[in-house]
């Protein structure tokens, strides 16, 4: 009776693939889950104002690139944060109420900004 050889797993391998595998599912996964006010695509637009004087401006979401407005983010299913090297604004969106608190450090302390988006239509 011949004995068969039973080759051993390459874990190398197999680890490989199963990385590759979670690389390419990712961003499908991320794109549902991500999104805050539903289903959306991975670029999102949002308008925010200041309640007190009226502004509006717009600020665009890639949940792709953990960015906002170019800017690296960190994109939780409750909040995206990110740090405007531009106005040395460290930015707060609650994703849930749409609330956005800007925390602006100075030599006299700094200040907030609370200001209100939505998605825009």
């Amino acid at each position: 009776m011949q004995r068969r050889r039973v080759h051993s797993c390459d874990v190398h391998a197999v680890t490989s693939v199963f990385v590759t595998a979670l690389r390419l599912m990712a961003p499908a996964m991320g794109a549902i889950a991500s999104p805050a006010f539903g289903a959306v695509p991975t670029l999102t637009t949002v308008l925010c104002t200041n309640p007190v004087s009226g502004a509006s401006w717009r600020i665009t979401i890639d949940f792709a690139k953990s960015a906002v407005d170019s800017n690296p983010a960190r994109i939780s299913g409750a909040r995206i944060t990110w740090h405007d090297a531009k106005d040395g604004g460290n930015y707060t969106l609650d994703r849930r109420s749409g609330k956005l608190t800007v925390v602006v450090a100075s030599s006299t302390g700094g200040y907030f900004i609370h200001d209100q988006c939505k998605l825009e239509n």
